[in-house]
């Protein structure tokens, strides 16, 4: 696999450590990684997408190489769509892309989505396991009264939230208790087999700051956030943190919306990268040769 890495430094100075894949001549590609991963999460989907695309990965801040601010509100998701402006800006400078994330990588590239910064250079986004914050906070608000027992079986995934923002406790647990028992998790979820690491309870201790800057402001004061681009969402059904529900009502925010499922766990990404690569080539190229294949004509939401 062909690569080459260089520094990318944010508006705020902040060296985002961003990576190139593949021929430069075919359609552009960025991927967006999650909490508590980083860039290094995409390497079995990108064997699989590399005949493809040109693909540009980057460590959020926080993980991996990248930098990692002390101050909470560096990691609000203002910065966070800066970051992916500075990266494509520097490593694709006027290109148009396609743009594809997971977890707290989609969660963050849905800023981009809905902003008009990256129109039309923004061609596609696929997301995986992770809502915009916005929308999520309008689909409870309708749910809590419609149906009610999707929002507690949501929050019953998301326990860990609460958890990540009590001061102290939440870094206390990840030292004592997740760190050693992640590679076990990861295997319950996908059947991933990992080894304790030191880089890993490094990006999940700064990475918690993503869960504090960002999930109250915007679950109490919700933005109403249209997308710029078709997107497409993929369920993975047994996924044990995000719940498909929360799709439900999406194309009121997203004009060309395609939903598709999958069999698999929150880290599907790595666990199956032939069919997520699948999935995320046949929409992306699909859009720009104007034909999409049936079964994406068929999940199409109006």
């Amino acid at each position: 696999m062909s690569s080459q890495s260089r520094y990318v430094r944010s508006r705020d100075g902040t060296r985002l450590h961003a990576s190139c894949h593949g021929d430069a001549q075919l359609p552009a590609l960025v991927l967006v990684h999650g909490y508590p991963d980083n860039a290094q999460v995409w390497t079995p989907l990108i064997a699989e997408l590399l005949p493809y695309f040109y693909i540009v990965t980057y460590d959020v801040r926080g993980a991996g190489q990248s930098d990692s601010p002390r101050r909470r509100r560096d990691y609000r998701l203002a910065r966070l769509a800066e970051d992916l402006q500075c990266v494509v800006d520097a490593l694709l400078p006027g290109r148009a892309f396609h743009l594809a994330a997971h977890d707290w990588g989609s969660i963050q590239s849905w800023e981009s989505v809905t902003e008009a910064s990256l129109r039309p250079r923004l061609l596609s986004f696929t997301s995986i396991s992770g809502p915009c914050l916005d929308h999520a906070s309008f689909w409870l608000r309708r749910q809590l009264t419609r149906q009610p027992r999707q929002v507690v079986d949501q929050l019953l995934h998301s326990w860990y939230i609460g958890l990540f923002h009590a001061p102290w406790l939440a870094e206390g647990v990840w030292h004592l208790l997740l760190a050693p028992l992640w590679p076990r998790v990861r295997q319950m979820s996908d059947g991933i087999v990992d080894l304790p690491s030191q880089q890993q309870l490094h990006d999940a201790l700064h990475g918690i700051a993503l869960y504090r800057a960002n999930f109250i402001t915007r679950l109490l004061r919700p933005r109403r956030r249209h997308a710029i681009c078709p997107v497409q969402v993929i369920l993975p059904r047994q996924d044990a943190f995000v719940r498909p529900q929360l799709v439900e009502g999406l194309q009121q925010w997203v004009s060309e919306l395609y939903v598709r499922e999958i069999d698999g766990g929150h880290w599907v990404i790595h666990a199956q990268p032939r069919p997520i690569a699948a999935m995320i080539r046949d929409f992306a190229l699909g859009l720009e040769a104007g034909q999409l294949a049936a079964s994406l004509i068929a999940a199409r939401v109006h």
